[in-house]
């Protein structure tokens, strides 16, 4: 039940994204993936639902070889995986309750409304939202009421992994902290195994058991939050330091008026 990439490359064209990279997430734990915007991170998440191939190296989910399997076996492997995406990617034609059924993985499950309508449901009350924003439109949402519903289609399936792709990214501050709750009582209540991809230190620090620093195409530190602080390598302090000054710049240009929970 656990997660694990073994020395895996990946280039585009001249561009090596990742470089002998080992990577791995412990059966129920929470591991952040730190970097900068633009370093492979998002990446490295869509090797583990197969979306990309390593060049070399291995990626290991749930005791099967991902790039190796079929297409039935990983259809399979993706059913016991909730992927919530950074943009939320609701369908707009689509109401919230039908966004959220398409999460569900089971054929049969999927096919029996009664079944749908408490899951939808269950899955809206495990993100902090009530039954009747299933009626709306993704248009009719705040951005951070749109985020609660991606992470309540990635949770519909009941996965045992999740992977969170920047689930905090375009929030303010307020926001963010929402959602950063949101995936700490999941992780208590469901007890799935998780990833979350993330540039941002503060949130990487709350969720998750342990964080990767990805910088330059290479894991270049891995540990709990006082561990990478007390980190010497030059690289992570910088990355560090850079995220402490944003974090101030950001809170400073969010007008009081707009710090609301739940982006109501």
């Amino acid at each position: 039940m656990s997660i694990e990439l073994k020395k895996v490359s990946k280039r585009f064209v001249d561009n090596v994204v990742l470089d002998g990279v080992d990577f791995f997430v412990a059966e129920g734990e929470t591991v952040a993936l730190l970097g900068p915007s633009g370093v492979g991170k998002s990446v490295l998440l869509k090797h583990i639902i197969g979306l990309i191939k390593p060049d070399s190296g291995e990626v290991w989910v749930d005791g099967q070889q991902v790039p190796l399997l079929g297409r039935k076996a990983l259809a399979l492997l993706r059913s016991r995986i909730g992927y919530v995406f950074q943009n939320g990617a609701l369908f707009d034609s689509m109401d919230v309750f039908e966004n959220i059924r398409l999460g569900i993985t089971d054929e049969q499950q999927y096919a029996d409304k009664d079944y749908c309508i408490q899951r939808v449901k269950e899955c809206l009350r495990l993100v902090n939202l009530n039954e009747d924003v299933g009626s709306k439109l993704p248009s009719e949402l705040s951005g951070g009421m749109r985020k609660r519903v991606g992470i309540s289609r990635a949770i519909a399936g009941k996965p045992v992994y999740l992977l969170y792709d920047e689930p905090t990214s375009g929030l303010d501050p307020v926001n963010a902290d929402v959602i950063d709750s949101l995936i700490e009582r999941l992780q208590q209540e469901i007890g799935v195994t998780s990833v979350v991809v993330t540039h941002d230190v503060r949130g990487a620090f709350r969720v998750a058991d342990r964080i990767a620093l990805l910088s330059k195409a290479k894991i270049r530190a891995v540990g709990t939050a006082e561990e990478i602080v007390a980190s010497q390598d030059p690289v992570v302090q910088q990355f560090l330091e850079r995220d402490l000054e944003m974090a101030v710049i950001q809170a400073n240009e969010v007008p009081t008026g707009e710090r609301r929970i739940g982006g109501r």
